[in-house]
């Protein structure tokens, strides 16, 4: 009985040594993300096989994997200070939506590190949005423009970041805020321009509404002209006689004195 603790410690010592040297080598990566390995007596980093994948991973207990999110992650800049082209300040509210590229997980890892975001993103975005603003007015920016800067900034912004191994996905310009001074001014000249367009809008309706009365006008006097020419003193009579016959027909009384009108036409005298 003094014999087993003796025989049996070899084993407990072998059963910590295993369990340690297992708790150092199963990692578990969650999902959307990957695991860098880091061999510490093979070469340093991986950077020529894809990164670990999701779920549980074995490597050898002196190796460490370093792991990172390779989902969609955004960063949201506010309130960054930058100069239109004619030297005023303008504050922008930034949003980035960015992810590490997963196939180069190990050489980002290896150039850049776990803290890239600070080290590459913040910083590129931060000296595009200055470069891309200072071409623009502060009314270009207020209105018609601010499309094409966000566009401007996502374009030149992933051309500095993809060869970096990070992927850019969108760039989205939350708000432009301008000296309340400038804002006022453009408003007014704004509020200007479109009471200029709106009165420019109605003076062409009322040129085209003058143009159809004098369209409709010598409509009508060319069909005056060419009835006038049609009505001969013969069919003048004819309409008359019609006319005439219709009215002694009617059961109410009236005088017809045949003859007595201006070129032999009747006189019709009623009872009224």
């Amino acid at each position: 009985m003094e014999k087993l603790p003796k025989i049996a410690l070899p084993f407990i010592i072998i059963a910590v040594v295993l369990t340690i040297l297992l708790a150092k080598s199963a990692i578990n990566i969650g999902y959307g993300e990957a695991g860098v390995l880091f061999k510490t007596f093979g070469g340093g980093v991986v950077v020529d096989k894809p990164p670990l994948g999701e779920g549980f991973q074995i490597i050898a207990p002196w190796n460490k994997v370093y792991i990172y999110n390779t989902k969609q992650q955004e960063v949201f800049e506010k309130k960054m200070q930058v100069l239109s082209s004619n030297g005023l300040e303008i504050t922008l509210d930034v949003s980035v939506l960015y992810q590490p590229q997963i196939n180069n997980l190990g050489l980002l890892h290896q150039t850049k590190g776990e803290n890239y975001l600070d080290i590459v993103i913040v910083p590129e975005i931060r000296a595009v949005a200055r470069s891309v603003v200072g071409r623009y007015t502060p009314e270009q920016l207020y209105s018609t423009k601010r499309d094409a800067i966000q566009n401007e900034i996502f374009e030149e912004t992933r051309k500095k970041v993809e060869p970096q191994y990070i992927q850019l996905n969108s760039v989205l310009v939350r708000d432009v805020t301008l000296p309340p001074t400038i804002k006022q001014a453009i408003e007014r000249k704004l509020k200007q321009e479109q009471e200029s367009l709106e009165y420019e809008f109605r003076l062409v309706t009322a040129s085209k509404e003058a143009e159809k009365v004098i369209i409709d006008a010598k409509g009508k006097a060319e069909s005056n002209r060419i009835l006038s020419a049609s009505l001969t003193d013969k069919i003048l009579q004819d309409k008359g006689i019609e006319a005439t016959v219709k009215l002694a027909e009617s059961p109410n009384s009236k005088v017809i004195v045949i003859g007595s009108g201006d070129s032999g036409m009747p006189i019709i005298l009623g009872n009224q």
